[in-house]
């Protein structure tokens, strides 16, 4: 397969915890870029405070968390170009809802809970691809030179170091751009060194997110960090081993 495409993707949306105001600099933000092809959702599209093993005081639903994804996802959807390829990739906080983890869901419910058998909401999930919550190929959506995944770890190297995995887990071709979310902090691409004088032939980005920037569970902690973003690519789609040099561009576009 050869050809051009034009990619733009989001993250960690924690529904039904996206502000309104960064979901509408999202969708007006879209329906300026013309010409996608792809568009992606990171992964925590959910806050999926049922799934969690940590004592929490919210007060909305799961069926509250599922009918905000919906609506988002639909709105996503209305602002796209029909013909665009839309992606999940499902974060830690989606996969909490249906991990063989019997201090989250017990296993008699996970099929109940799946919000993409959903009888109200689930026509809509079941029009985006899903792409499960794995350290490894399978968890990853690639366009191109362009690999997708959530991310696993969260300390200051984890964008790098991860994308080091990534790249390792497609052959170690050259030229890769390897972007992800998870922290929460935006990363414009930015090239891999193994040492500072030393640069390595790939490059990582993170989207940060495009859910609440001081969340109440995070009052303790630091999230100076933390930001708004969406990743817009264009790239030539090209075989990995047809690679000649680097074949994209990617602008981060940070929310004022």
């Amino acid at each position: 397969m050869s050809g051009l495409a034009k990619i733009a993707v989001i993250s960690c949306t924690h529904c039904p915890f996206m502000p309104p105001e960064t979901k509408d600099w999202v969708l007006n933000t879209l329906s300026n870029i013309k010409g996608l092809t792809h568009f992606g959702h990171l992964g925590d599209l959910h806050e999926a405070s049922a799934g969690s093993v940590h004592p929490n005081e919210d007060t909305h639903t799961l069926e509250d968390e599922y009918e905000h994804s919906h609506n988002l996802l639909s709105s996503l959807r209305a602002v796209l170009p029909s013909s665009c390829h839309r992606w999940v990739n499902m974060g830690n906080h989606d996969d909490n809802i249906l991990a063989s983890d019997p201090r989250r869901v017990p296993r008699s419910l996970r099929g109940l809970v799946d919000w993409r058998r959903h009888p109200e909401f689930g026509e809509e999930f079941r029009k985006w691809c899903w792409v499960p919550y794995q350290k490894s190929l399978k968890g990853a959506y690639k366009v191109g030179p362009c690999i997708f995944y959530h991310g696993f770890d969260a300390g200051q190297s984890s964008d790098e170091l991860e994308a080091l995995q990534f790249a390792n887990f497609y052959g170690g071709y050259p030229h890769l751009l390897l972007v992800r979310g998870h922290t929460h902090r935006p990363v414009p691409p930015t090239q891999c060194r193994r040492t500072k004088s030393i640069p390595l032939p790939w490059h990582y980005a993170n989207v940060g997110t495009a859910g609440p920037l001081n969340p109440a569970w995070m009052k303790r902690k630091d999230t100076s960090q933390w930001g708004t973003a969406m990743l817009v690519i264009e790239c030539k789609v090209n075989r990995l081993s047809k690679l000649n040099g680097k074949c994209w561009d990617a602008e981060l576009l940070e929310m004022p």
